[in-house]
C-alpha cells in the first residue's frame, strides 16, 4: 500500500505563478531564494540538499515545457505531416494541456535538419508523396511570459524547449559519438561573424588537437545544419534560436529578462549547446542570466568545452539525472567526455508509486523524473510529494506506475490515431485545422 499522507495531503501550490512570491523582490529571507539564485547565479548552492520548493517548481515547469514537444510531435510515418508539430504556435500550450498555459505565448518554432546521414531515430520522414517537408523536422519552440504575467512578476521570462528523440535508445549506437572541434561556436575574432553557416560532417585538422574545445559530432550536426531546399530549415536551428533571442532581447529592451533553456535526452544536449552559444557569442548582455535546466543529458563536450562554459559568469547548467539512467554515462570519459554543469541526482527507485522496472527506457523517462523531483527529499530521505502533481502523468508514454495506481500505460495518444470517417463511410487521415498547419519561419 501507498503512504496515506502521500495520497491526500499536499502543500499549497500555485500552478500559474509558482515563483511570483516575495522571494523575487529585493527583500528576501534566507528561506526564499531570489529568482537569479533559482536560475543558478550561485550554482544552486544550498538549494539542492534539501531541494528548495521554488527550485523544485522551476525544474518541473521546465520539464513540462519539454514534455510539450513530445506530446505534440507527429512521428507517424503514415501521416503527410510526420516530423511536424501537431499544433500551431497560438494554441500549442493550451492543446497539450500545460498548467498555466495562458501565462505564456509561443514566440517561435524551431526546425532542424542534418547534413550527414543520420538514422530516423533523429529525423522522421513521411512516406506520403505529399509530405509537408522532406528535409526538416520540428525540433522545439520558444515561449515568453505574457505582458500581464511579466508585469506581475517584475521580469520577462524566456523559455527555449528542445525536443528529444522519441525512439528510446535506438540513437545511442549511431549518434556519431566522436568529438569534433566546436570552433564555429566560439566567439569570433573582431570583424568576423560566427553565428551562421552550416556544419560539415568531415573532420578538420583542428579535430586532432586535444587542446581544442570539442563537442559531440551528432549534436553539433543537428544544431548547425541547414538545407536550402527546405522552407523550414533554410537556416540552421542554431541561426533560428540565436536570431529569435536577439529579436526578443530587442523587443523587451529595458525590461529585466531571464532565459531558461530546457531539454530531455537529445534535447538536453541541444539545450546545453544553445545556452553556451548564446552567452559565448554575446547574444545577450552579461547581466542576463542564461540557465539550462536539462534532464537525462548525454555527454556534450570535452574538458576544454567545460572550461569554456565555466568562464561565463551568467551561464549556468543544472542537470537532473536519475542515478540508474544509462544515457548520462554516454559516450563516456573513455572517449574524452566530461560532465558539464551542476548535477541534481535523483533515484526513481525511491518512489513507492513506481515499479521496480528493469526497462532502461523507464529509467530515462522524463515524466518519471518529474514525478520523483516532486517528492525528492535526498538520497537518505523518504519520498514525500511536496508539489501536487497527477500520478497519471508518469504513464503518458510508458507503463512505469504500479498496477495499484490504476493508470493505463502510454495513454497520451491522438484520437483514433488521427483517422476520421468521411460522410461516405471511408476512413482517412484527418487533415490539421488551418491554425495547426506548419508555417515556415520568417527569414
Amino acid at each position: 500500500m501507498f503512504p496515506d499522507s502521500s495520497l491526500t495531503v499536499y502543500p499549497r501550490h500555485q500552478p500559474h505563478f509558482p515563483l511570483s512570491t516575495p522571494s523575487n523582490s529585493m527583500e528576501t529571507s534566507q528561506n526564499q531564494p531570489t529568482w537569479n539564485q533559482l536560475l543558478g547565479s550561485n550554482n544552486w548552492e544550498g538549494l539542492l540538499e534539501p531541494l528548495d520548493l521554488g527550485l523544485r517548481e522551476l525544474i518541473i515547469r521546465c520539464g513540462d515545457f519539454c514534455q510539450a514537444t513530445y506530446d505534440s510531435f507527429i512521428n507517424d510515418q503514415n501521416s503527410r505531416y510526420c516530423g511536424a508539430c501537431r499544433f500551431g504556435m497560438k494554441f500549442l500550450l493550451e492543446k497539450v494541456m500545460l498548467i498555466g498555459a495562458s501565462d505564456y505565448e509561443v514566440s517561435a518554432y524551431l526546425y532542424a535538419t542534418a547534413r550527414v546521414s543520420l538514422p530516423e531515430a533523429f529525423i522522421f520522414h513521411s512516406m506520403s508523396r505529399e509530405c509537408w517537408d522532406r528535409e526538416s523536422n520540428w525540433i522545439g519552440y520558444i515561449a515568453v511570459t505574457t505582458d500581464e504575467v511579466s508585469s506581475a512578476l517584475g521580469r520577462r521570462e524566456i523559455y527555449v524547449a528542445w525536443r528529444g528523440t522519441t525512439r528510446n535508445y535506438e540513437w545511442v549506437d549511431v549518434a556519431g559519438a566522436e568529438l569534433k572541434s566546436a570552433k564555429e561556436l566560439l566567439r569570433p575574432q573582431q570583424g568576423t561573424s560566427n553565428t551562421g553557416g552550416s556544419s560539415s560532417s568531415g573532420n578538420s585538422d583542428d579535430d586532432d588537437d586535444d587542446n581544442d574545445v570539442k563537442v559531440m559530432l551528432g549534436w553539433l550536426t543537428i544544431y548547425t545544419s541547414d538545407d536550402p531546399r527546405s522552407p523550414f530549415s533554410k537556416t540552421s536551428a542554431r541561426v533560428q534560436v540565436l536570431s529569435n533571442i536577439k529579436r526578443l532581447m530587442e523587443k523587451y529592451k529595458g525590461e529585466k529578462v531571464s532565459i531558461a533553456i530546457t531539454g530531455h535526452s537529445l534535447g538536453a544536449s541541444l539545450a546545453v549547446l544553445s545556452a553556451f552559444d548564446i552567452v559565448e557569442n554575446e547574444v545577450v548582455q552579461p547581466d542576463v542570466i542564461v540557465s539550462a535546466v536539462v534532464f537525462g543529458c548525454p555527454g556534450v563536450g570535452n574538458e576544454e568545452f567545460n572550461k569554456q562554459v565555466i568562464q561565463h559568469s551568467n551561464l549556468h547548467i543544472l542537470h537532473v539525472k536519475n542515478t540508474i539512467d544509462l544515457i548520462p554515462h554516454y559516450p563516456g570519459r573513455i572517449l574524452g567526455y566530461v560532465n558539464t554543469g551542476t548535477d541534481l541526482v535523483i533515484d526513481t527507485r525511491k518512489s513507492p508509486y513506481l515499479k521496480d522496472s528493469k526497462n532502461p527506457s523507464d529509467w530515462h523517462n522524463l515524466q518519471g523524473m518529474l514525478h520523483v523531483v516532486a517528492g525528492w527529499n535526498g538520497a537518505d530521505g523518504e519520498f514525500e510529494l511536496k508539489v501536487k502533481r497527477s500520478l497519471a502523468l508518469v504513464n503518458k508514454s510508458c507503463d512505469f506506475l504500479k498496477a495499484e495506481c490504476m493508470v493505463p500505460g502510454s495513454w497520451w495518444v491522438e484520437k483514433n490515431k488521427g483517422m476520421m470517417r468521411k460522410e461516405d463511410g471511408e476512413w482517412v487521415t484527418e487533415s490539421p485545422a488551418e491554425e495547426d498547419l506548419p508555417v515556415p519561419p520568417s527569414y
